[in-house]
């Protein structure tokens, strides 16, 4: 249920209607947007509170939401959401690149990345510190090293950063070296890790699980959000389907459909979600023209001699930095902006 304002409200207003809703054993939550105020009443609310709240003065309506995902929804907060980090803004107008190896495997190797990246005007440094493998005997990171590795190459070259957790003890650590957290598709419903990353404030990139409908992928982000993060990002990845000459299929569906039902960045992963280097720049270029805020993509010096074999969907540097330069055309036809050149972020 949410509580729709009327324009002229005070804060002070507010504030006594959300007094009121959690005297009752429910949450409030407060989404100001450009043209409403809406609170959200999250949680088992007694039938009569809806009655009250349409008869409290400054309550302009009182909507039902039947999703069970509540705060991800863009009932609840209409207006997109823009997540600000060091000045990149990520659900405007900007397009943003995520670029860098599935995993962190040496200090020179993830600086060289870095520079390529920054080159070729990539926003964001990607790499795993923490790997988690479908077998039990693969390179599965080089762990907290490895965050310590990124962090500096991120501030060396002017790159935010973005690494993924798998468990809820290395949330803090990671959120201390790490611009954005990363939830892979396995842990998608790891609702103890979700929980605890909903007490921190860092941005979380939530990747779609591989066999998951849009419906569960919105509640694992309500997770989040209903914790108190408010900066979290979708990511479709690919889902599994009967075709195998791919990874996994890209539901570039998933993508326009996420801007409806949600108001959260939508990021696409075309690495992952084709497996196929010769597939990943067309597919990047696809994700753009379906509305993506963003792209994360794989990108190593020498990927055929990857540590955790997935140099199969990594671009070369020159693959990389030619994409970029054709995103940079194609980007202003689908309403984003992006630049080759940016401006060093300051910590």
């Amino acid at each position: 249920m949410i509580a729709v304002t009327n324009s002229s409200i005070s804060d002070e207003r507010i504030a006594e209607i959300v007094h009121h809703i959690e005297k009752t054993g429910v949450q409030a939550h407060v989404s100001r947007g450009t043209d409403r105020t809406v609170i959200g009443i999250i949680g088992k609310a007694d039938p009569k509170l809806s009655e009250q709240l349409r008869q409290m003065s400054g309550i302009e309506n009182v909507i039902k939401i039947s999703k069970s995902y509540k705060l991800a929804s863009r009932d609840f907060h209409p207006d997109n959401t823009v997540i600000d980090i060091k000045g990149v803004r990520i659900g405007g107008d900007e397009l943003v690149i995520m670029g860098g190896p599935c995993a962190v495997e040496s200090p020179e190797q993830i600086d060289e990345i870095a520079r390529l990246v920054k080159a070729a005007g990539g926003q964001v440094l990607r790499g795993g510190a923490f790997k988690p493998r479908t077998g039990p005997y693969s390179f599965q990171g080089v762990g907290v090293e490895g965050l310590e590795i990124m962090a500096e190459a991120g501030k060396k070259h002017g790159l935010l950063t973005i690494t993924e957790v798998m468990t809820p003890e290395y949330v803090d650590i990671c959120a201390e070296h790490a611009d954005i957290l990363q939830v892979g598709t396995r842990n998608m419903q790891n609702f103890d890790l979700l929980r605890k990353l909903g007490t921190i404030q860092t941005p979380v990139l939530l990747k779609r699980g591989f066999s998951s409908t849009y419906d569960e992928f919105l509640n694992a982000a309500e997770y989040i959000l209903a914790g108190g993060n408010p900066n979290v990002m979708l990511c479709e990845r690919g889902i599994r389907t009967f075709e195998t000459y791919t990874r996994n299929t890209l539901d570039l569906t998933a993508i326009p459909v996420l801007h409806q039902l949600s108001h959260l960045p939508v990021i696409s992963d075309p690495s992952h979600g084709t497996g196929r280097r010769e597939l990943v720049e067309t597919m990047c270029k696809a994700s753009v023209a379906a509305g993506a805020d963003g792209l994360i993509v794989e990108m190593h010096t020498d990927p055929d001699n990857s540590m955790t074999g997935d140099g199969v969907q990594s671009l070369f540097p020159d693959q990389f930095a030619k994409l970029l330069q054709d995103l940079e055309k194609l980007a202003p036809l689908c309403g984003k902006t992006f630049e080759t050149e940016k401006t060093p972020i300051h910590a």
